[in-house]
């Protein structure tokens, strides 16, 4: 297992850096502004992506791009490097066509589309023409085990009629959301995981209401902003099927799993930003007369943030690199652990900085409240803790030998 980058993947992390240091990071403020005043992109969004696909910057995170397709193939090994730096911001991922959800959806649809589908649905989604969402999630079920779904999805002649209810998709709520992918059941007497289906739905199809844009603790996502869906007589053509009937748990796994590790990807840049942030605070401020920076807490909250912060960064790496490199059951067992790690890592680093902040530390001029709201909703998006702590357990080797006989146990006949 080699961690060292290839010379090209580290000219592409260089040329990364500096685009987000002279074009990126000078417009946060903007955007800040902008997002809030209008509630859309601005301007420089477009130009910045276009400036970054000029110079080669663009669908960084998709390995299995083709030769026709529009961008620069990098390894998950070497996109892990990349999406530290655009995670520093919520928007930077934005700029070079690497956001969630439509990176996920572009990997699985790479897998899945048949020829007409990749012309209408999955082009425009990698030339930065369009943005998608994902519609799994449902308030009236418990969908952390997902084949609780029950959006129905059944055949009319040529046509698939979908009623369903979803709640907290991601980039739904957004203007510039072109389709919707809705899982829901096509195959009622399959057994558990065999019963779902994908069906892609343009969004100004009759049937399709946003009734509401969401938050998620009081966090709106200006990328892609969650909405809740009613689906209610959706008429759509029978070739918008995506994949096999019946095998939308298994297409949805092509997903997920590269969901789960970019996300966990972009909390190790933003965690750096707090423990910058930090520092600064703590140098600038003082108390009962002394420096905050000076006090044994804070230094021990900074320290401690590092050495978490350097440990996920080699576990999140060598998670990219199984992707490249290693078997599906590695691969989905790290996919887990970092799942249930790196959220809780960032929740740590954004709770103490909010701490040493003081009452800045809960205002939206910092990136604070956004990094504690986006590590708590990862614990529950994409699956939550508890999902992933089984899936690691099931993983977990029995023991070779019982207690009594165990040639650790020092005291003969122990028990």
């Amino acid at each position: 297992m080699n961690f060292e980058l290839s010379d090209a993947g580290q000219a592409v992390v260089r040329r990364v850096e500096s685009f987000f240091t002279n074009e990126m990071l000078p417009k946060h403020r903007e955007w800040v502004h902008a997002v809030k005043s209008d509630g859309v992109h601005p301007p420089f969004i477009r130009e910045l992506q276009q400036k970054a696909r000029k110079q080669g910057l663009w669908n960084l995170a998709l390995p299995g791009l083709l030769e026709s397709e529009p961008g620069t193939r990098l390894s998950n090994f070497e996109y892990a490097h990349v999406a530290e730096i655009l995670g520093r911001l919520p928007w930077g991922s934005l700029v070079m066509n690497c956001q969630a959800p439509d990176v996920p959806n572009m990997v699985m649809m790479q897998a899945l589309v048949t020829p007409q589908q990749r012309q209408r649905w999955l082009t425009p989604l990698l030339c930065g023409e369009a943005q998608s969402a994902f519609g799994m999630t449902e308030p009236a079920t418990s969908s952390s085990d997902a084949s609780n779904i029950a959006t129905s999805i059944d055949r009319d002649g040529d046509e698939w009629v979908i009623n369903g209810h979803k709640w907290y998709i991601n980039g739904v709520a957004s203007p510039y959301c072109k389709f919707i992918i809705v899982v829901g059941v096509t195959e009622p007497g399959n057994a558990r995981t065999g019963r779902h289906s994908m069906v892609v739905v343009p969004m100004n199809t009759p049937g399709v209401r946003v009734v509401r844009d969401l938050t998620y603790m009081g966090h709106y996502d200006h990328v892609a902003p969650f909405g809740e869906v009613i689906l209610e007589n959706v008429r759509v053509p029978a070739e918008n099927l995506l994949g096999e009937r019946g095998q939308g748990f298994k297409g949805a796994q092509i997903r997920l799993g590269i969901a789960r590790v970019h996300h966990c990807m972009r909390l190790i840049g933003m965690a750096e930003v707090l423990v910058a942030q930090m520092m600064a605070r703590a140098a600038e401020r003082k108390t009962f007369g002394r420096s905050l920076i000076d006090y044994d807490t804070v230094q021990r909250w900074i320290a401690e943030a590092r050495i978490d912060i350097d440990m996920h960064r080699l576990f999140v790496q060598r998670a990219a690199w199984l992707l490249d490199h290693g078997s599906p059951t590695d691969t989905w067992k790290i996919i887990s652990q970092i799942k249930v790690a790196t959220p809780r890592m960032m929740q740590i680093v954004s709770d103490r900085a909010a701490q040493l902040f003081g009452a800045m530390g809960g205002c939206e001029d910092t990136l604070i409240p956004y990094a504690w709201a986006y590590s708590r909703l990862l614990r529950i998006g994409d699956g939550p803790d508890e999902v992933h702590l089984r899936q690691v357990f099931r993983n977990e080797p029995a023991a070779p030998w019982t207690i009594a006989d165990c040639p650790y146990i020092s005291t003969p006949n122990f028990g």
